[in-house]
């Protein structure tokens, strides 16, 4: 699910204390309650929003943001931004350290995330992602042609689309290579004049006293164990999203090009030496 091929192993999971379990049960029940509670708000919304409007969705994104404000406030967790996110046609590309990066960005822009197939099957986590409206696609280049279609569909409807080009999430303390093949649906006629990709920095900060890792999940890491961490932490640091300045895709040769600039504008804003 989050591998990572060169991962050091994660630090052992500290036991949960008495007054951990009880902040599991407070904030769990507050986060369920905001997280589906506001998502079947959506689903009928969506009822009305999709024969009037169709892939355009003028006010369920709105809800998401909402919930994912929300659970910072719930989870007591401090969310700054610097920079702006952009206002054209295009994507915008981050690292990937934790589940909870899909909240940290939410929090800040209208998005709608780009993700692997086998998401729309997980539990839970598939149903959240289909109502919010995840692109999902298959890593394959044999379907390339009908990936960007649907890229070229979903921006038409004035979506900005957001994917992880490391292909995983990592310990938040560097940034690996980035993959190039989603970069290649930016170079259509159709697409390539008019789009920009912008690039976003994700940095997470331990509570005081904890690992540097703290935030991130990656090799054998569970979804329940980290999310119960999260839980019942007394006291959380903080997650900061940086938006660099877009890139035109018209100004670069290729989809290589394009990647290695959005890559360098990811890594120059991580404090981490690790990068």
């Amino acid at each position: 699910m989050n591998l990572w091929a060169e991962a050091p192993p994660p630090p052992p999971a500290a036991p949960i204390p008495p007054a951990g379990w009880l902040r599991v049960v407070l904030r769990g029940a507050a986060l369920g309650g905001v997280t589906f509670g506001c998502l079947g708000l959506l689903v009928l919304v969506r009822l009305v929003e999709r024969p009037l409007f169709g892939l355009r969705r003028p006010v369920t994104p709105h809800i998401t943001r909402f919930v994912c404000r929300a659970a910072f406030a719930i989870l007591g967790i401090r969310h700054s931004v610097r920079g702006r996110p952009m206002r054209q046609h295009g994507a915008i590309v981050a690292n990937h350290a934790s589940w909870l990066d899909i909240f940290t960005l939410n929090a800040c822009d209208l998005v709608y995330f780009v993700a692997k197939s086998e998401v729309r099957g997980w539990a839970g986590i598939g149903w959240l992602a289909r109502a919010t409206g995840t692109v999902f696609i298959n890593r394959d280049g044999r379907e390339a042609a009908a990936q960007k279609a649907l890229f070229e569909a979903r921006l038409d409807a004035g979506h900005r689309l957001l994917f992880f080009p490391e292909g995983t999430s990592t310990d938040g303390l560097r940034v690996l290579p980035f993959k190039t093949t989603l970069f290649a649906a930016f170079f259509t006629p159709h697409l390539s004049e008019t789009c920009a990709i912008q690039p976003v920095t994700v940095i997470y900060t331990a509570p005081e006293g904890e690992d540097r890792a703290f935030y991130g999940w990656w090799g054998e890491m569970s979804f329940a164990g980290h999310f119960l961490k999260l839980l019942a932490t007394r006291r959380h640091g903080s997650a900061e999203v940086v938006f660099h300045e877009p890139l035109p895709v018209a100004d670069f040769a290729d989809r290589k090009a394009l990647a290695r600039a959005a890559e360098a504008a990811v890594r120059s804003a991580l404090p981490w030496t690790d990068s």
